[in-house]
Formats: structure tokens, sequence, C-alpha cells
């Protein structure tokens, strides 16, 4: 383009007009393109949701895979990750498990408290004009029971399925990733190779500490639900510090859920309803401070992304995979920007979008 089609001045007014249309054009093929790429990760979530988990999971495990296979057999060393993988997951689940079966042990052995509350919530709405025993009869009958049933029995068995695709899929992709990168070494385009290999060895190691941040602010939060439950008299403390934990893997929503469970209990342990109250703001007093405060300060430029960011993706991932969306949506963010960031043409996305860079002195 040469200096007279680049100056407003000079331009002829076809010209101008040419080059505004091409614009339109190619924002509005941009903006098509958009959408038809998010109705496809949502039309073909049973495949990109377990290859986006497994590369979250390739690119956490993979430093421990080249120690061990730079001493031992490429077979071994992927039998001994593998191995260790599948036992930190099982543990984690295992924890969750234990967590919800206590805490639905305990309300099934106190269930003469909760029903005394169930009369008295419901003696209450119908003194307010709402009749609780006609909406049961309207929305709960057994046919809907026996569908719930069946959603559940789906829903496990959806989560077998996707555990075991998740686990062929890192088992390839750990046995590929010497070759992808020789691969991208040898690209005939070198700018996109570059691009491609830095890229993702920026997003590894982002990925792992913010893995690492993550866990730890969970165990944190874990131990502070633990101390503050047991000062205050409900049972159950180390139940709900454990599901507390548990749920802080996932931004925003997992602390409102932990957050409110052990305050549904606490309605229906005490007698007076300012102390539910009370345990309600001081979880979400942890929460901000765990979340907002420190997570922030120790994290520093980690992430670098704008907390708006942080709320819409976890938001729009989940709408589009459920709760395997949720907790990766972050994750899926990091890696864009980081990709972003790699080269001078997308370099305004992770500008526009991460957090706040400090001002200079």
């Amino acid at each position: 383009m040469t200096a007279a089609e680049t100056d407003p001045i000079t331009r002829k007014p076809g010209e101008t007009k040419r080059l505004t249309s091409d614009a339109s054009i190619r924002a509005m093929v941009g903006v098509g393109t958009g959408i038809l790429v998010v109705a496809a990760l949502g039309v073909a979530q049973p495949v990109f949701a377990p290859l986006s988990f497994a590369l979250f999971v390739i690119a956490i495990v993979w430093p421990l895979q080249a120690v061990l296979q730079a001493r031992l057999p490429k077979l071994v060393a992927l039998a001994i990750t593998m191995l260790a993988t599948i036992a930190v997951f099982g543990a984690f689940a295992w924890v969750i498990t234990w967590g919800f079966s206590r805490v639905g042990r305990y309300i099934i052995t106190d269930a003469g408290r909760f029903q005394l509350l169930y009369d008295q919530l419901t003696e209450w709405l119908e003194g307010h004009g709402i009749v609780v025993a006609s909406l049961w009869s309207e929305h709960f009958d057994v046919g809907r029971m026996l569908r719930v049933f069946q959603q559940i029995t789906n829903r496990i068995n959806g989560t077998l399925s996707f555990s075991l695709v998740v686990l062929i899929y890192v088992i390839l992709g750990l046995m590929e990733v010497d070759t992808a990168a020789l691969r991208l070494r040898r690209m005939t385009n070198k700018g996109v190779g570059t691009v491609l290999l830095n890229g993702s060895a920026r997003t590894g190691i982002k990925l792992r500490r913010y893995l690492l941040v993550r866990s730890l602010m969970s165990a944190m939060t874990g131990l502070l639900v633990w101390g503050f439950v047991s000062l205050c008299g409900l049972p159950l403390a180390a139940e709900w510090g454990v599901i507390a934990f548990a749920f802080n893997y996932i931004p925003f929503i997992g602390p409102l859920i932990a957050t409110v469970l052990p305050t549904v209990f606490a309605v229906a342990q005490f007698d007076a309803w300012q102390s539910a109250i009370l345990v309600f703001a001081c979880l979400n007093l942890i929460q901000f401070l765990v979340g907002s405060y420190l997570e922030p300060r120790i994290a520093g430029s980690i992430l670098s992304i704008s907390p708006f960011v942080v709320l819409l993706a976890v938001f729009f991932w989940t709408y589009l995979w459920g709760l395997t969306g949720a907790f990766i949506g972050v994750p899926i963010v990091i890696a864009i920007l980081t990709l972003c960031e790699q080269h001078a043409s997308s370099r305004w996305v992770p500008e526009l979008f991460g957090s706040p860079a400090a001002e200079p002195d």
C-alpha cells in the first residue's frame, strides 16, 4: 500500500469507500466465524471438552514425564506418570465423595430436626399465601422422580465415559509431545512454528503456576472454613472444610456453593436466624479475603487476566460445557491470551483483556 493510499487527504473518495467496505466485510466475516466456532464448540462438546481437559492435564504432568523419560524407557515413564495422575485424581474424587456422603448421612440421622424446620417454613409460607402442598403436587410426582433418577444415572455414566476419553487423550498426547515439538521446529512457515512452540511452552508454565496457586488458596480456604465452623459449634466441620477446598477450584461459582451449603445447614442447627446470617457473612468474608485479597497478591502476574474476563469465562464455558466448562474455562482463556502474546498482530488481545498494568514509577 502506497503513501497516497494511506493518506486520508490524498486518497480518492472511491478508494476510501472501497477500503471502508473491505473493513466492514472483514468485520462481518470475523463475527460470523466467531458465532460458528462457539456453536461448533457447544454441539461438539463430547469431543472438545475431554480434549481440552486432557491438554490441561498434559500441560500439568509433562515436566514429570520429561524427567522420567530422560532416565527410564519412554513407556515405563509414561506408566509411572499415568499412575501418579490417576492416584491424584482418585484421591481428589474420594475426598469429595467422603465429604458429601458424611453430610448426607448426618442429614438422614438428624431427619427430625430438618422435618421440623420444613414444617416451620411451610407454615410461614402458607401464612403469606404460598401453599406448599399444591406446589409439591404440581411439580413432583413419581414420573418426575424417576426422570430425575435417570438423569443422575446418565450423569454418572457420562462422567465415567468422560474420564475414560480424557485418559486415552492424555496417554496419546504424552507420547506425542516430543514429536509435535519436532514438527513445529521443522515447519516451512517458521513464524507460525515459533509462535505455537513458544506459546505452548509459556502456556504450560502459566497453567502449572495457576494450578499451584489455586491449590494453595483452596487448601487455605478449607482450613479457615474448618476452623470457623469448629468455633461456631456446627457439626461436620472437617467435611465443610473439605467441600470448601474442592469447590474453590471453580472460580466464583464454587465459593458461592461452598458458602450457601453450610449456611442452610446452620439454619437447621441454630434456633436464631441471626446466627445463620452471621455464619453466611463470615464464610463470605473468608472467601473474599482469600480469593480477592491474598490470591491476587500471591499470584502476581501469573494469570494476567482481568477479573471481569475471569467471570465471563466461567459463565460462558459453564453454559457451553457444564461443570467441566466451569473448571476448564479459565485455563482455556489463559492459553488463548498466552498464544496471542507471541505475535505482534494479536498482542492487542492480552493488552485489552489482561489485568491492568502497573503504573510506572
